[in-house]
């Protein structure tokens, strides 16, 4: 009986290691065709009222060279078709329903029902190209200490392909500079281990924008990244629905989300630093356009509070050489 076990034990551990990529059996079976052309991902699509552009998105996950372990879509309270076309032409989509709360909330929601290891995001308008795990993957075996990886991106804005910005290049390693001035790191490149969000956290269900700015402050303040330079994804801009239209003075969440950084207690004083003069930065030009456009004066009054208190924090002993 112990033979038994024993022999089952080895049988299992190899496909394992099969799975990901560092033990050839030699089989020429079905089972061995599975778990070779598989990774232990879980891929997690966020969807509000997209159910056209979803299908995009998932013939994009379809057509990966190396397929996810597990697909889950989480549905934001959609109130068009979603349901049904998921139903009826995507039936592997492990589907979950939420009353409208926002993104970060639908994400959490897919962290919490996800299976494998390894996550993989992907916003329901965006799309990857075919080799896009495959590769990842692949960066990650010869890499095995990181915990995280994103790609380069091709852009395509009102259905034409754009040149970004040099403000928006991509970077590996300690990138955490770089990632305070706006979010450097797209969702749908990124693929991440959950020991890495136990760490961390999970997104920030109280901020309704600039959600993945936050997260990967969290995660570029511990840990270094990989990157991988060929564009793998196609990241789609310019239609109505996009966040960045629906609220005005974006740079107010990432304010949010600079303020919650500082107070982390792992952060050095060099990046503490950073994080200030990056905070400060954004409180002014945030209040001059403000003024400017004739907001709230309770709101402008509130933020000008803010940004004497960090002066005078800056100020303090602990930011002096």
């Amino acid at each position: 009986m112990e033979v038994g076990y024993n022999k089952f034990l080895k049988i299992f551990n190899n496909l394992l290691l099969e799975s990901l990529g560092y033990f050839d059996i030699g089989s020429n079976c079905t089972l061995r065709n599975r778990f070779m052309n598989t990774v232990p991902v879980s891929v997690i699509i966020p969807t509000y009222n997209r159910s056209a552009l979803l299908g995009r998105a998932l013939d994009s996950v379809r057509a990966q060279s190396r397929k996810p372990a597990q697909l889950i879509v989480v549905d934001d309270g959609s109130t068009d078709d979603t349901a049904a076309m998921l139903a009826n032409d995507f039936p592997e989509v492990e589907y979950f329903y939420q009353p409208n709360q926002g993104v970060s909330a639908a994400r959490n929601v897919g962290l919490e029902n996800a299976s494998q290891p390894w996550i993989a995001l992907l916003d329901s308008d965006d799309q990857w190209l075919p080799q896009k795990l495959e590769k990842q993957f692949r960066e990650i075996q010869h890499n095995p200490t990181f915990l995280f990886c994103h790609t380069e991106e091709i852009w395509i804005r009102n259905g034409r392909r754009v040149n970004p910005m040099k403000k928006h290049a991509k970077y590996g390693g300690d990138i955490f500079k770089h990632c305070l001035p706006l979010c450097c790191v797209s969702p749908s490149s990124v693929l991440m281990h959950r020991d890495l969000l136990d760490a961390v956290g999970h997104f920030d269900e109280t901020l309704p924008a600039c959600e993945d700015y936050d997260l990967w402050l969290r995660v570029c303040s511990e840990f270094e990244v990989l990157f991988v330079k060929e564009p793998l994804i196609k990241k789609y801009g310019g239609h109505e629905d996009q966040l960045s239209r629906e609220y005005w003075g974006m740079d107010r969440f990432r304010i949010q989300a600079l303020e919650k950084i500082l107070n982390a207690p792992h952060l050095s004083l060099a990046k503490r630093r950073l994080v200030m003069d990056t905070l400060m930065e954004k409180l002014r030009i945030f209040l001059l356009g403000a003024k400017k456009r004739g907001r709230d004066n309770e709101k402008i009054r509130a933020y000008e509070y803010q940004l004497n208190h960090w002066k005078k924090y800056n100020s303090e002993e602990e930011f002096r050489d």
